[in-house]
């Protein structure tokens, strides 16, 4: 007999014909209409383990479904594999990218040698609908990195070979479905079959894979499209493609052969370029209220700060005015779900002082700005301010792109700026770095050089912290004039240095462990950029490591 605590639910199961144990997925089954999502993977005793996993000890279990993001990156990166399978089939010498997020989705690209088409589409989708209804097994094996890296050179997968040579651990798992074999650093479900709902369309040169809803799992994600967004990305793409780095292997090779200096400086002139390129459009457009939003960890201040540098080369005097003062007092501030003070929700701010003053400055009068107090949590006096004629003003903060925010400012005196880190890099053609991931590891990096806190706290307040992004960010980041990435193609290798050793101190009791884990598994496949010489006082990765001459 085997004791289960199955999230907070007690049940025995007889083993006595089972020697192996019993696997997750048939425990799954007998408590998955307590889930809204389609389970995919269990925490059993604080670690992850794949729905194949049998369990042969008393245990405490936790099911993930797909309204969970870990949960729900199992179940995407299975469709993706279902993809990946019915494009091999269907054309034998294609190559398929999964490339990155795009509008609750992923867009992926196939090269035939030819542009895609619709019936091309048509026929993939058939495809994956047979190979879900043959429900085929997708079966883990393990080996050491030298059987992997042969295995993968038999088969023609020499740039897969290649980038497990960097694995710091020596076990490699491969996942083997149907006689397709691949190498992915995620979890899998169980079987082909458990990919109950999904879309599939064409979307500019590929593809959009859709999952199923958080909503309602028995429909796919819903699609809205993203142009300015798309365009950033592609921009990404293009970044990388004038350096020759589009993947880690690439990246390795690099700062093996100690050639990451020209990158660095190409990183740096190509930011430098654009941004000032955006200063010549506010200046050509005579914009006075210039509005920069973004997700946690983009780089705000460091881009702000150096925007500010080029208007001034445009004989421009730009002042700065921050949000943070127009909080109202502490105890008329909103509470979010929880019960907590919610600092993130617009009506956190004072709305309509904020835009009595942005219009009084506008119009040349004297201003007195308010300072908030945090320790007291009270609105105080702040400096005096008056503004000359065409002085633009700069507001940054994660509401910047809120109509709310500015409700009684013309919309012809304000230029709207969205930021986000959207990485350039992939492991490899199959498996693709979260832009997340990589804003999460700079706030590991940053929150433990300059506030103090442990990886494991900064880990633990990320759900809020995106739970604000989805609500505040996200929804108004196409009403942008002009978007910017902020990240840099080295980075990841930099910030390993960093970010390694933090996360290695996170203990297996504790609850940020599992995330960790999953954090390290996709670092160990980076060689470490140690050498900070080549990187100037004024890139942008200086606020999130030190060093910067722009960010206090």
């Amino acid at each position: 007999m085997v004791n289960l605590n199955i999230d907070g639910c007690k049940k025995t199961y007889d083993l006595k014909n089972n020697t192996d144990g019993i696997r997750l997925s048939d425990i799954a089954k007998d408590f998955e209409n307590n889930y809204s999502g389609y389970i995919s993977l269990a925490v059993v005793n604080n670690d992850v383990q794949e729905l194949n996993t049998y369990i042969k000890e008393d245990s405490d279990i936790k099911f993930l479904d797909t309204k969970n993001p870990d949960g729900l990156r199992v179940y995407t990166r299975t469709l993706n594999l279902v993809f990946i399978m019915a494009c091999k089939c269907l054309f034998k010498d294609s190559r398929v990218v999964i490339e990155h997020s795009l509008s609750n989705g992923v867009y992926c690209e196939i090269y035939l040698g030819r542009d895609i088409t619709e019936e091309d589409i048509s026929k993939i989708k058939d495809k994956m609908d047979k190979i879900i209804a043959k429900d085929y097994d997708i079966n883990k094996n393990i080996y050491t990195k030298k059987e992997a890296i042969e295995i993968f050179k038999s088969i023609g997968l020499d740039e897969k070979a290649e980038l497990i040579k960097y694995k710091e651990n020596d076990i490699v798992k491969i996942y083997k479905c149907n006689n397709y074999i691949d190498h992915f650093y995620g979890y899998l479900m169980p079987s082909t079959g458990y990919i109950k709902s999904y879309d599939l369309f064409k979307y500019r040169n590929g593809v959009i894979l859709m999952a199923a809803s958080e909503d309602d799992k028995h429909i796919p994600k819903k699609f809205v499209p993203q142009p300015k967004l798309a365009n950033i990305y592609k921009e990404a793409e293009e970044w990388s493609n004038l350096m020759g780095v589009d993947k880690v292997l690439s990246l390795n090779k690099i700062i093996e052969e100690k050639k990451y200096g020209e990158i660095i400086r190409i990183v740096e002139a190509l930011h430098e370029k654009k941004i000032g390129q955006i200063a010549d459009i506010i200046k050509q457009k005579n914009k006075r209220i210039i509005l920069i939003a973004a997700p946690s960890s983009s780089g705000k201040t460091s881009f702000a700060t150096r925007l500010c540098i080029h208007l001034k080369v445009n004989n421009l005097n730009p002042v700065s005015i921050s949000l943070d003062n127009y909080f109202v007092d502490r105890d008329k501030t909103p509470l979010d779900e929880f019960g907590k003070l919610d600092y993130e929700s617009i009506n956190a701010i004072n709305l309509e002082r904020f835009n009595k003053d942005l219009k009084d400055l506008l119009e040349g009068k004297k201003v007195q700005l308010p300072r908030y107090n945090f320790i007291t949590g009270k609105s105080e006096a702040g400096e005096i301010l008056q503004i000359e004629k065409n002085q633009p003003i700069i507001l940054e903060g994660i509401h910047g792109l809120n109509p709310v925010l500015t409700a009684s400012i013309p919309d012809d005196e304000k230029f709207k700026i969205y930021l986000s880190a959207l990485t350039q890099l992939n492991l490899d053609d199959h498996n693709r770095i979260p832009t997340t991931d990589l804003r999460l590891i700079r706030r590991i990096v940053r929150d433990n050089q300059f506030r103090g806190h442990t990886a494991e706290m900064t880990i633990m307040g990320w759900p809020s912290v995106r739970r604000g992004e989805e609500k505040n960010i996200f929804p108004y980041q196409e009403e942008a004039d002009v978007m910017f990435n902020t990240a840099c193609v080295y980075e990841l290798a930099l910030l390993k240095t960093y970010a390694k050793p933090l996360l290695e101190h996170i203990g297996e009791d504790s609850e940020a462990y599992i995330e960790a884990k999953r954090l390290l598994k996709f670092l160990q496949y980076f060689v470490e950029l140690d050498d900070l010489s080549d990187i100037p006082p004024t890139a942008i990765i200086r606020e999130f490591i030190g060093g910067s001459k722009i960010v206090d």
